[in-house]
Parts: C-alpha cells; structure tokens; sequence
C-alpha cells in the first residue's frame, strides 16, 4: 500500500469488538509517521492488539484541538509527516474531535482521505426497526430542559438518532417523555458489538421503568420514532412485547399463543416478526 503524502488520514477505529477494524486501516496506521488520538490511553491498547509498534502519538481532543492545528499543518507541509487521526472509538468528526482540523487543513488544500469502518449510530440503525429511511443525527444533545425541548421540536419530523451518556439517560429520558408523552416510541443502543451488548425498544415509559430497575453503564444510542400511524405504532408494540417474552425464555409457540391471547394480536403476523 502507498501512502499519500500532504494528507490527513481519518481512520475509523472499532467502537467495542476489536475485530471490525477493517485491514486498510490497520495498514495506514503501520504505515504513517504519527498518529493523533483521543486519549494516547486508549489508542495504544488497540495499536499494541494489533501489533502496531514504535508509532509516535500525539494527543488530539476537543481540549486542544484549536491549539494543536497549526502545528499539524506544518508537520504536513513543511515536514512532510504522513499522519493519521483516530478517535477513541468509531469514527472521527462524528461526535469526536476532528471538524476544526479538517476544517482548517482543507482550506490549506491538504487532502482529507476517509477510511471508514465502524460508527456507532450508524451500527444501531442497521439492527432496530424502522418505517423508512429518513432520519436526523444530532449528536449529544443540550443538557438543560427547554434547549432539549427546542431542538427535539425542531427535528420531529423525522426519526431522531443521538448519543447520552449512562450517566444524564434517565434525566434525558423523562424529559422526551414530558415534550412528546409518555406514549412515544424510542430505541435504546448500548455497549454495541460488546459482551453485554443490549438493544430494547418500547414505549418511553416502559424503557424508563426497565432501567431505573437495571444496570445502565456504557456507550449510548438513542432513537425517538417520529409520529407514526397506528399500524407502525401497532409493530413497535407488537417487537416490544416478543422481545419482553424471549427473554423470559418463552418459546415461539408459547410467545404466539399469549400474544394472540391477551392483545388478540394477528396469529401469522406474529410468527413472521419472530
């Protein structure tokens, strides 16, 4: 593989399983002369799994990322320095540091060379359900109430996909329900590709009594279904109720016969979303 020179790489890191990176981005890490990371930490344990060794690290967070470009763009320019940037997890410049040396560094005319792998939003939407195509990212949200209310507001025509932390997700959660009732459909995103692994969707109030009742650490996505018809309504209903029975450890038979039973649910229906 050759390496380009007046550069940046941006190179998508795994955000849980250390085995989707893709083998073009391990090649570009071996190959470039510096590699800017989020957290050097963190960086270093997935460089050293793969056997990536003697690279120089500089650091490149959303605390000194203004103060470090300027140095960037002359180890490009100057040094001719092959560099890449990683983020701790996913993809750089989605809800990571990046935009401003991107920013900068294409005005200077130093080419930005995407090599993709793994995003986090975009790993948890390929895995829930979803009446079409269309959506709005919004990163994190603001953390006081009335900024949330506007922002959600001005989005709800459209699916909305954003990032929490475990820490603000119940305080998140109950303000969504006070803007859009308690009625609204979301999708919970956490430890993705990990061992604990968990995807739940079901009506906003129903996700808040499971987690003020569960565990909840790690990496969060979160969707809020825009205003649906009655039909989707009636399948996010219907998934949730499949998903709380299988993992009650009921059989498919069993799931069908007290689905048809209790919520006079459509018997083939039934078997076709299992």
């Amino acid at each position: 593989m050759t390496i380009l020179e007046k550069c940046l790489y941006i190179v998508a890191t795994p955000i849980g399983n250390l085995n989707d990176i893709t083998f073009r981005a391990v090649e570009i890490l071996k190959l470039v002369d510096i590699i800017l990371c989020e957290d050097t930490r963190n960086s270093s344990h997935l460089l050293s799994h793969f056997q990536i060794n003697n690279k120089k690290l500089m650091s490149y967070h959303k605390f000194n990322e203004k103060s470090r470009v300027e140095n960037i763009k002359r180890l490009i320019l100057e040094e001719n320095k092959k560099i890449a940037l990683v983020s701790d997890a996913g993809t750089p410049c989605i809800s990571d540091p990046g935009r401003v040396l991107v920013n900068s560094l294409s005005q200077e005319g130093i080419k930005i060379v995407p090599v993709p792998g793994a995003c986090a939003f975009v790993t948890f939407l390929s895995a829930i359900y979803k009446q079409d195509e269309a959506f709005v990212f919004l990163g994190f949200l603001p953390r006081t109430f009335e900024a949330q209310k506007k922002f959600l507001l001005k989005n709800s025509f459209n699916d909305i996909v954003f990032y929490e932390s475990a820490s603000r997700l119940i305080k998140t959660l109950n303000n969504i329900e006070r803007i859009f009732g308690e009625d609204t459909f979301v999708s919970i995103g956490r430890e993705l590709t990990k061992i604990y692994e968990e995807i739940k969707t079901d009506s906003i109030k129903n996700i808040i009594d499971f987690y003020q009742n569960n565990i909840l650490k790690g990496e969060i996505v979160v969707v809020i279904y825009k205003n649906n018809s009655n039909n989707f309504a009636l399948d996010l209903k219907l998934l949730s109720k499949i998903e709380q029975l299988k993992n009650k450890g009921f059989s498919k038979k069993d799931i069908v016969t007290i689905l048809v039973t209790l919520y006079e649910f459509n018997k083939n229906e039934i078997y076709n979303k299992i």
